[in-house]
């Protein structure tokens, strides 16, 4: 009689749903970008501050998420913040400071397509900080954060995931396209052959910088269209705001989940 297999004690992680249609995608789309109106005109209206922050693997969809979020909002309380390489001079400041700047002020939705969280990632992997540098920011950015929050910024921190295969289409692709030339850098070359650096570098910054003031949601975004459509139904159904559904809008936890430190273990996040 042969043997039982022994149990891991691993489940498996959920099946993803289909990938939708372009009409059911884009009825979907614009019924949350309705929402997204009404929420921002109460942040407008009761001097609110909301913060997001979008990290990811190169090609993981982040500037896909960011278009469709401010698509149809006011540009006059809506910044996106995308910056490149420090100074020479920034290179010798605290490190929150250069961010710093651009945080929310009353009225304001400010999306990061890529953050503070450089050092935990692409610095981490590629050298462009010391051992020391990185052990610092891990111990300090929980404060940091916590000082946001207290200041009254609401913080939604997301981070995009998605597999090795998927993310080599995308750079092939990234690499294809004349419209997309001006995604390409020097680290698209070295993601997928540090591809393990960058998961250990991953698992590392979510599970020190999870906190239940400043939590991280995982998000499985080998679909872009299911990435988008449910970070936008995260927000919605985080925050209140005047004229939100009854039914409440939720996001599909197949898809979207609040982290947690078993997530490493299930097969969830690509390794």
């Amino acid at each position: 009689m042969p043997s039982a297999k022994k149990s891991t004690g691993k489940s498996a992680p959920p099946d993803l749903p289909e990938d939708l249609s372009h009409k059911e995608y884009k009825d979907e789309l614009y019924r949350l970008q309705v929402e997204l109106v009404k929420l921002q005109r109460d942040i407008i209206a009761e001097n609110r501050k909301l913060l997001v922050l979008l990290e990811g693997r190169d090609a993981a969809g982040k500037d896909g998420v960011v278009k469709r979020i401010v698509q149809h909002l006011s540009p006059r309380e809506t910044r996106v913040v995308a910056l490149g390489k420090p100074s020479d001079r920034q290179e010798t400041e605290w490190y929150f400071q250069r961010y710093a700047p651009h945080l929310p002020a009353a009225q304001e939705l400010v999306i990061f397509n890529r953050s503070w969280y450089n050092r935990a990632g692409v610095e981490r992997v590629m050298g462009f900080c010391t051992d020391e540098q990185y052990e610092r920011f891990m111990v300090s950015v929980p404060q940091f954060e916590d000082m946001l929050v207290g200041s009254g910024i609401v913080l939604m921190k997301y981070y995009l995931d998605i597999s090795k295969p998927e993310q080599k289409k995308r750079l092939d692709d990234r690499r294809k396209d004349p419209l997309k030339q001006w995604k390409i850098s020097p680290i698209d070359n070295a993601a997928q052959k540090h591809w393990k650096d960058y998961s250990l570098a991953r698992d590392a910054m979510l599970a020190r910088t999870h906190t239940q003031v400043a939590p991280w949601f995982v998000v499985r975004a080998n679909s872009k269209r299911h990435a988008r459509l449910n970070i936008i139904r995260d927000l919605l159904c985080r925050i209140d705001y005047r004229g939100k559904p009854d039914d409440g809008i939720h996001p599909d936890p197949r898809i979207l989940m609040r982290f947690e430190p078993a997530l490493l273990e299930t097969g969830i996040l690509a390794k």
